[in-house]
């Protein structure tokens, strides 16, 4: 198949979910002006539990009996509290701890 289909063949599949996301929400929930109670209920839940999947995900091969004793996980999970709760700005405190937690496994603990 030359270069130029299989571009072409992406960007339909791309397009075509791109349509799909925004005719589905119309086609499941209608017209209507008012939002349903339970899309409402996971707007407000689903971005603690995605966080705490994070943490979950972030600490899971932690080892306590070798090499950094989970010493810069720890670190860099205070600097992103500490600095969330200072700047109350999320996308700033994810890239700090991130920053922080990678001079710390490069630099510090190697």
């Amino acid at each position: 198949m030359p270069d130029y289909t299989h571009a072409l063949i992406i960007l339909l599949v791309m397009g075509g979910c791109v349509i799909l996301t925004r005719v589905l929400p119309v086609v499941i929930f209608g017209w209507s002006e008012q939002i349903p109670e339970f899309i409402l209920y996971l707007g407000k839940v689903i971005p603690y539990t995605a966080m705490g999947l994070l943490i979950v995900y972030c600490f899971r091969d932690i080892s306590i009996l070798g090499g950094t004793h989970g010493v810069p996980e720890l670190i860099a999970m205070a600097v992103v509290v500490a600095s969330y709760l200072w700047k109350r700005n999320t996308i700033v405190s994810v890239v700090l701890g991130t920053a922080v937690y990678m001079v710390l496994l490069q630099m510090v603990f190697v």
